[in-house]
């Protein structure tokens, strides 16, 4: 099945890429920081959801770990 028809898959997929997107800004600005608008700039919109709001996508990753692990 498809990370898009299963919901806790596509959390999945978005906690990972707003945090993979705040790592790589946080490493390498200029790759994300060069493409704000388009397409591209989803990933820079995700960077700065996890610069902003890292405490509670902390707490989501924590415990989406934890629903996962429980199943």
């Amino acid at each position: 099945m498809s990370a898009l028809f299963n919901f806790q898959s596509l959390l999945l997929v978005i906690l990972l890429m707003i945090c993979t997107c705040t790592y790589v800004r946080a490493v390498a600005p200029g790759i994300i920081d060069r493409n704000k608008q388009g397409f591209l700039g989803l990933f820079w919109m995700s960077a700065r959801i996890g610069e902003r709001l890292s405490p509670y996508v902390a707490l989501a990753c924590v415990t989406m770990a934890i629903t996962i692990l429980v199943q």
